[in-house]
């Protein structure tokens, strides 16, 4: 009996190994194992060897190598396909399945007791413990199923060593491990990940591209700044990538830099635990790391200094440096002075302090890296002045009341003028609409023209339109350049080393116009001083010189403009007849003395702020900072009294609707002088000089065209207005 029954396995096990083979199950296989494991216990003595533990994976391999073998679990489809080639490279190739897939059930098939989850901290105890701490064993263990775990990184049968290239955690591949959960959105905001497109970023850093551009093996990965399997959120204390950690993690690499910014005053202010002190992340940013001699990194620095220091930021956008930095293209390198330019890198002190760059020992030097020969004295200019601030600017506080009172008198006196003007044109419209369109029209029809303006007042008025528009256009997106418009303009220019070399040559036509029209002046009284002397006596006759100087044809004011502001301002509101004026009329005047005024205060302070070296050679630097406030508040008076005022005053008038011509043609009909300068005409009747001044030319075939550069002027500046009123409106708003 017993000898049959030591026959019975081999009899047997042929049988089953066919089964097996046609039924391509996990249960067959338990159940042949089961069988040959009953049939041995009943043998009385071995006649054939049992199959070792270890080839118990190949049996396991005999279903899951079918790449169609899966399973539903929570729902979702998990392929159970196991790469024989690739566990066969594996780091685990001489271990069985059962090894890490414990609670195998040999009797059901298919396995109707669930496997036991597989425990790598059975073999990797250390880790396994670092992980159960980390944010992701922590997610995990509380049920957050979609967090990483062991084969989330390292994978799953085809585990390779980490220092092999083909790793998933191999260096190079470390970022597109990481990404492969943090870039996708749909996980990230299941579980509130803040930020999910830092694997984007990281690849578009100075990080990423030299790892994986480069092949710099040295540069960081995610493991380097987060930590391997101990990675933990940056709100815990020991994690690297908290606030009071960052300096020493990012110290690994760059550990020359983390002892300067310990001794700085941020990183002082670290090592008393106040979180006031920036860190490395505060100024450089997580992941998107970037060159700091970029001019995108340049030009983001003042934002994130501000973030601490919003009061000095306020005051350093209020400079040249701050505003052209503003409106700078991140693309294009700027020589602008931003913050670090002044105060240091990681090496920043209080001013009090030696070391500081601003101290009395090196703040020379620190201006001389962009200024270079400035003396001492250019050290004194202030890069963050309030001017509201009395206590501390006093001077500059007074200046900016004074301009500003400027700015208010003059806008709301000539501000009354023109609506007073206006409302008293409108009545006239309505209640005498037919005469004054007959008027109109005989204006531009009448055949009889006389001469106003001579070809060179024509030609220097083309320089003060040209010069004038050029100035606004690239100044006034300095002042303004909070504003998306001011950003266009500039950008449409080429940025702010184009629009400032614009500007200096605006500047150079306003100086040379000027310099025309005094030349003019000074040649036309040389060219009449016999008839300034008496003819027997050879002497001055300072009745006839005073008749020059104060003359209807001479554009110096005299008692005769009060005059007839006085009447003009009656016939306002109907108190009196509109007053002859004569050749030139009071508001006249004021916009050509208002030229000398703009010359001398933009004038002048524009030349401080474009040759600072030159100027605080013998004057303190905070010239400039009122130079600033000077040329500012000038030029804004100067662009809205231009394009409101003075344009209402010859265009906007109901009867000089759409535009007065008369600056390009340099002519006035006869009706025109009958109407408004009843005075001129009768003084050249009664001195027979009319014929003198009449013209008649081929004014209509040029007419076009000079209406065509009218417009032209005329529109940019009314689109300019409406920036300038959108721009102050909206800073008031805010």
């Amino acid at each position: 009996m017993a000898a049959v029954l030591s026959l019975f396995p081999m009899m047997i096990a042929p049988f089953l190994w066919h089964r097996i083979r046609l039924i391509r199950w996990n249960a067959a296989l338990g159940l042949g194992l089961a069988c040959l494991a009953v049939a041995g216990s009943l043998r009385a003595a071995p006649v054939a060897p049992a199959v070792p533990v270890a080839n118990a994976s190949a049996a396991c391999l005999e279903c899951h190598t079918d790449e169609k073998l899966t399973m539903k679990k929570a729902g979702r489809v998990v392929p159970l396909f196991v790469h024989q080639a690739a566990f066969a490279k594996s780091v685990h190739r001489s271990l069985d399945c059962t090894d890490c897939h414990e609670g195998f059930d040999g009797n059901s098939m298919p396995h109707q007791k669930p496997v036991t989850a597989v425990d790598c901290g059975s073999c990797h105890e250390k880790e396994a413990k670092l992980y159960a701490t980390s944010i992701h064993g922590m997610s995990h263990a509380m049920g957050a199923s979609g967090a990483a775990t062991c084969t989330s990184c390292h994978g799953a049968h085809e585990i390779v060593p980490v220092k092999q290239i083909d790793s998933p955690v191999f260096k190079l591949n470390l970022p597109q491990t990481c990404a492969n959960c943090h870039s996708n959105k749909s996980l990230t905001d299941e579980y509130r990940i803040t930020n999910s497109h830092a694997a984007a970023q990281y690849l578009d850093s100075i990080h990423g591209r030299a790892l994986l551009q480069m092949g710099l093996i040295v540069a960081p990965s995610c493991n380097n700044c987060h930590g391997v399997h101990d990675i933990k959120r940056s709100v815990d204390q020991d994690s690297r990538t908290n606030h009071a950690n960052i300096a020493k993690t990012c110290g690994q690499c760059h550990v020359g830099i983390e002892e300067v910014y310990n001794q700085s005053v941020h990183g002082q202010l670290l090592a008393k635990h106040d979180r006031r002190g920036p860190v490395c992340s505060d100024c450089h940013s997580a992941h998107e790391i970037e060159k700091p001699a970029s001019a995108h990194f340049k030009s983001l620095s003042d934002q994130r200094c501000g973030r601490c220091h919003e009061d000095r930021l306020a005051h350093y956008r209020e400079t040249y440096h701050g505003k052209a930095m503003a409106l700078g293209r991140p693309n294009v390198a700027s020589d602008v002075a931003a913050c670090y330019d002044c105060h240091g890198h990681h090496d920043v002190f209080p001013v009090s302090d030696p070391r500081s760059h601003l101290s009395k020992e090196h703040i020379l030097g620190t201006c001389q890296q962009c200024h270079p020969g400035v003396s001492a004295r250019f050290t004194t200019y202030q890069p963050h002045a309030n001017p509201l601030d009395k206590a501390n600017y006093p001077l500059l506080n007074k200046v900016f009341l004074f301009m500003t009172v400027l700015l208010i008198g003059t806008f709301g006196v000539f501000g009354l003028h023109t609506l007073f003007w206006l409302f008293r044109s409108v009545y006239l419209f309505l209640h005498d609409s037919k005469t004054f369109r007959e008027a109109k029209v005989q204006v531009h029809a009448d055949d009889e023209q006389f001469t106003r303006f001579t070809p060179f007042e024509r030609f220097l008025h083309l320089m003060v339109v040209t010069s004038f528009l050029l100035l606004v256009i690239t100044g006034m997106p300095l002042k303004f350049y909070y504003t998306d418009w001011a950003k266009t303009i500039f950008s449409l220019l080429g940025g702010a080393e184009v629009a400032r070399s614009l500007h200096h040559f605006g500047a150079i036509v306003t100086f040379a116009y000027f310099v025309l029209h005094l030349g003019e002046l000074v040649t036309t009284l040389w060219s009449r001083r016999a008839s300034l002397r008496n003819a027997a006596t050879g002497r001055l006759e300072l009745r006839r010189a005073w008749s020059v100087v104060f003359g209807p044809d001479s554009m110096v004011p005299s008692f005769q403009d009060w005059r007839d502001f006085i009447a003009h301002q009656k016939w306002f509101f109907g108190k009196g007849p509109r007053p002859p004026f004569d050749r030139w009329t009071y508001w006249e005047r004021f916009d050509y003395f208002a030229v000398f005024w703009g010359i001398f205060a933009i004038g002048v302070s524009g030349l401080i702020m474009w040759f600072p070296k030159f100027f605080t050679g013998f004057l303190p630097g905070w010239i400039i900072n009122i130079a600033l406030v000077v040329h500012s508040d000038e030029a804004l008076l100067a662009a809205g009294f231009i394009f409101t005022f003075h344009f209402f005053n010859t265009h906007f008038r109901i009867e000089k609707f759409p535009m007065d011509t008369v600056i390009f043609s340099g002519r006035i009909s006869k009706t025109e002088m009958l109407h408004e300068r009843r005075r001129w005409y009768d003084r050249l009747v009664a001195a027979g000089r009319l014929d003198s001044y009449r013209v008649k030319d081929d004014w209509e075939g040029r007419k076009k065209i000079a209406k065509g550069f009218g417009f032209l002027f005329f529109g940019t500046g009314l689109v300019l207005l409406v920036l300038i009123v959108y721009a102050m409106l909206s800073r008031l708003g805010h």
